[in-house]
Parts: C-alpha cells; sequence; structure tokens
C-alpha cells in the first residue's frame, strides 16, 4: 500500500525539545503549515514500513534541520527480536533501497566508512559493518577479468573518531577519496531518535550526506557531496536517545493517555507546551540536558544490526555474486 502527500510546514528549534536524526520524525511533529517542497510517502511491507521523505527546497531543509536530499526509513521493529529469517528479509529490503539511490556500473568502484568509537558500544555500529564486508578492491586489481564473476571493487574503512585520531573523520576521508577515486561513498553511523521505539528498529538511508557524531549533537567536518566531489549515500541506525526524550514521552503519556492507560473515572491533565517546557529544563538542568540512553542489550543490537547493514550492503555491492562464489573470496 502507498500513500503520497505533499506537507507544508515549520519546525520550532529549542534545546528543551527532544532532538532527532530521523527526517521521518521530523515530518511527524511538524505543526505550521508555513514551507512547502517537502513530499512524503509511506509504504508497508509484511517485515517493515517505509517512509520517503524527500526535502526539495533549502528553506525546507532549514526548517526541518536536515539537509536537502531524499530520506528513506525502513521501521522494522523484527529487527530487535534475533528473528534471522526476518532480519535478512530486511536486509533485502535494506539492499533494494539502496539501488533505487545509484546506478552503478559493474566497475564502479564504492568506498564505505563505518563512522563511529568502537570502544563505544552503541557508537560502535560503523566499525562492526566495515568487518563484515566484503572488500574486493584489491582482488580486483589482481584477478583477470573472465574470473571476477561479478566483483565489484570495493574498499572500507573504520577511520575512528577525532578524540581517538586527532583528525577530523571527515578530512581522513576525504584524503583517501582524492587517492582512491571511487564512484559513490557509503557512510555508515549511529543516530539519535525522537522515541524510544525506533531505537535500533530503524534504518535511514539517505543521499544528503551525513555529519559524523550528529548521532550525539557533536557536528563535524561534513561527509557530503560538496566536500568529497562524489555521491554520497549516507546510512544510519538509532541507537542512543536524549534524556529529554524520555522525560517527555513520561509527560506525554500524564497529559495525554491512550484509553488504555487511564484508569475508569480519571481526568487528564492538561499541560501547555509552554508549560512542559519549562517542567523539562527545570528537571533536565544544568546537566542531563546532554545525557543520552541507550538499552542495557545494545551489545547484541549492534552485532544484529551490524549483520543486517552488511548483509544489505554485500547484497547491493555485488549483486551478480552467489553464495558460493562470495565465500570463495572471503
Amino acid at each position: 500500500m502507498l500513500r503520497t502527500k505533499r506537507l507544508f510546514f515549520s519546525l520550532p528549534e529549542d534545546d528543551y525539545s527532544p532532538r532527532t536524526d530521523l527526517a521521518m520524525e521530523a515530518v511527524a511533529d511538524l505543526r505550521a503549515p508555513t514551507v512547502r517542497d517537502v513530499e512524503h510517502q509511506r509504504e508497508e511491507t509484511a517485515e517493515a514500513v517505509i517512509s520517503r521523505v524527500n526535502i526539495k527546497s533549502q528553506q525546507a531543509a532549514q526548517s526541518m534541520g536536515k539537509l536537502p536530499g531524499l530520506y528513506v526509513t525502513i521501521e522494522a521493529p523484527v529487527l530487535r527480536q534475533r528473528n534471522r529469517e526476518a532480519q535478512q528479509k530486511v536486509a533485502e529490503l535494506f539492499a533494494r533501497e539502496l539501488a533505487n539511490f545509484v546506478q552503478l556500473e559493474e566497475n564502479d568502484p564504492v568506498f564505505v566508512v563505518g563512522l563511529g568509537n568502537w570502544q563505544a558500544t552503541p557508537d560502535a555500529l560503523g566499525p562492526k559493518v566495515v568487518e563484515q564486508l566484503m572488500v574486493t578492491r584489491h582482488l580486483y586489481n589482481m584477478v583477470p577479468p573472465e574470473v571476477r564473476g561479478g566483483l565489484r571493487p570495493v574498499s572500507a574503512l573504520a577511520p575512528g573518531v577525532l578524540g581517538l585520531t586527532g583528525i577530523e573523520t571527515g578530512e581522513i576521508v576525504q584524503g583517501i577519496v582524492e587517492k582512491t577515486k571511487p564512484k559513490l561513498v557509503i557512510a555508515i553511523d549511529a543516530l539519535a531518535s525522537r522515541s524510544t521505539s525506533r531505537l535500533a528498529s530503524t534504518i535511514q538511508i539517505s543521499n544528503s550526506g551525513i555529519k559524523p557524531g550528529s548521532g550525539v549533537g557533536n557536528h563535524r567536518f561534513g561527509i557530503t557531496k560538496e566536500t568529497l566531489g562524489v555521491d554520497v549515500i549516507a546510512v544510519g541506525v538509532p541507537t542512543v536517545v536524549g534524556a529529554v526524550t524520555i522525560a517527555s514521552e513520561a509527560m506525554e503519556a500524564i497529559t495525554k493517555p491512550t484509553p488504555r492507560q487511564m484508569p475508569p473515572g480519571t481526568v487528564p491533565l492538561f499541560v501547555s507546551e509552554e508549560q512542559k517546557k519549562a517542567a523539562l529544563k527545570r528537571l533536565l538542568s544544568p546537566f542531563m540536558g546532554n545525557l543520552m540512553v541507550t538499552p542495557k542489550e545494545v551489545d547484541v543490537l549492534i552485532e544484529d544490526l551490524a549483520t543486517t547493514l552488511a548483509s544489505g550492503l554485500n547484497a547491493f555491492l555485488h549483486p551478480k555474486l552467489d553464495l558460493d562464489n562470495v565465500l570463495r573470496y572471503l
């Protein structure tokens, strides 16, 4: 089922409003019909709900706090259930959506960069994905064309973070791109969500690029087509939420409960948006406003997410290889 609609909105900015890296959540929270040039599609499959948000103008992008471009979000709660068959189907959906972003020739080189800090589990998604990728650039230059079997030259790197290397991650990627000249860069990073229900169960793909550290509010040197000179696809999964998100969801449950949450005879409290923000400010100041929270089983979730993303990426990057040929090169 596919539904398309055009949205008109503006998004207020506030330090004590729940922040998000997901374009679909920015769309869901829109209120005033003041900004045009944003389209939203929603598709439902057996395994997931796919949202496509196309930000067509700088004005709309500024109101949303995003870069212009196409954002595709795959919401798949099965990713948290350790169901291998379901995770594989999500990986296939992920590969299909990637293929819709860019058309690659068989010989086009691709560089995959796993952003994040491998010493911090919620931020280790990018490096974990890179570990499971089928990298072939070195083999591609050594193997005769008749026995390559559908290989595409793929290189990958997990460059670490500024605090470990003293070098902006974007600068490292920029230097590698200048030297290796890939046709496409795929950047993988951990994100932040505005909803606890989307943690470790949502994959966002965009052609707008990415800023390393955006998941925890640290905006660095951008990895974009403008900075690198080649097409960039950003892939992210929310692995953290802010304390303000949890507090805001709790207040929402009190002030706007569902019928199931309300005992018979009770009346919901009325709290204005101004009162809510004032309460959040009192609760979270001065130190908890920047607190980031992640699930206690994040180790297992990151491993499963990395396997799912790597499976989808391998299928996208080497579409002509079957399992036997993949195992021959690994």
